[in-house]
């Protein structure tokens, strides 16, 4: 069973609604199970049609195919452990670990490593998602936390929703940024394109994402990203839009095309970045939220992780 609390501002078809949360899930198989009565509103069955006006609680009983997610052993994956206590437990994420099963990928992910390391994780989202509350992309590294109970996954998950806990993160960026900080509320789709993918697009859901400029040097940019909304792939998305992608981010345009166009010496610098990343350069930097037990404001971070490390240290000797 999968358990939702519908956030309290929100206007949308169910069908729609569910797309979004159950991404392992197409549209047709989710308005399938609501048309066989696998999906509860409140304790009772709607339609596919029904608009959620907010606070809805929502009961999924998921069928089985073969494109939804089979949860495999426990699997004895590292995780780096930065708290944790009877109710919560916060991990430094490593890049290009995927955070739970899903389409495509069905081991080795967070939630496989999590479920070796400790039985007791909250079961608020299933089988396939013990645990998470949030999520961060594959090749994104940095801190998340992880609810042990069901009832630190509700507090914190209400926290998220009304956009309560307080995000940053570190980018590296290509170009040289106009204003030293600034504000980008630009609204985010999914592409028809490319269902993977997202774009800023007005008939989108509102986006916002606060930005710090850390650090230049002549061809890069260390930036502080304060995202105020969780949309999929949003720092990375909004970074482009603004002409500076993510170093190294080759489904929104920081991958190596970046290089080009310059002297053949600054090509090779720039290119010597892209071989120490080897993913998009975008780390979770910090989290801050209030406790679910103790009630006090509790503040975790994440280091940098060596890539990182190494990337700016030839920045610096290369550029000042």
């Amino acid at each position: 069973m999968v358990n939702l609390t519908v956030p309290s501002s929100i206007d949308m078809r169910l069908d729609k609604y569910l797309s979004e949360q159950l991404v392992d899930y197409s549209r047709s198989q989710i308005q399938a199970m609501i048309q066989d009565g696998k999906v509860m509103i409140d304790g009772r069955k709607e339609k596919s049609s029904y608009r959620l006006q907010g606070r809805e609680a929502i009961v999924v009983d998921p069928i089985q195919s073969q494109s939804s997610p089979v949860l495999n052993e426990p699997q004895d994956i590292p995780l780096s452990i930065v708290y944790e206590d009877d109710a919560i437990l916060v991990i430094d994420k490593q890049p290009g670990l995927v955070v739970h099963p899903g389409t495509g990928v069905k081991d080795n992910t967070l939630v496989n490593g999590l479920m070796f390391y400790t039985s007791a994780l909250s079961e608020i989202n299933g089988s396939t998602r013990p645990g998470i509350v949030h999520r961060l992309d594959r090749d994104t590294s940095g801190v998340m936390v992880i609810a042990k109970t069901n009832r630190a996954h509700r507090k914190i998950a209400e926290q998220f929703e009304n956009k309560l806990v307080t995000k940053t993160y570190i980018g590296l960026t290509w170009g040289i940024w106009t204003e030293n900080e600034g504000l980008i509320d630009e609204p985010i789709k999914r592409k028809r394109s490319d269902p993977t993918s997202f774009t800023v697009d007005e008939t989108g859901r509102k986006a916002t994402t606060g930005y710090k400029i850390e650090r230049a040097w002549r061809y890069i940019s260390n930036v502080r990203f304060y995202p105020k909304t969780g949309r999929t792939h949003q720092i990375r998305v909004h970074a482009a839009h603004m002409g500076h992608p993510i170093v190294a981010d080759q489904k929104y345009g920081g991958g190596e095309n970046r290089t080009k166009g310059f002297l053949p010496e600054v090509t090779r610098e720039l290119q010597q970045v892209l071989t120490i990343l080897e993913r998009h350069a975008l780390h979770a930097m910090s989290l801050e939220f209030v406790h679910p037990e103790t009630a006090k404001t509790v503040s975790f971070q994440a280091p940098l992780p060596e890539d990182f490390n190494d990337t700016i240290k030839l920045l610096n000797e290369k550029y000042g």
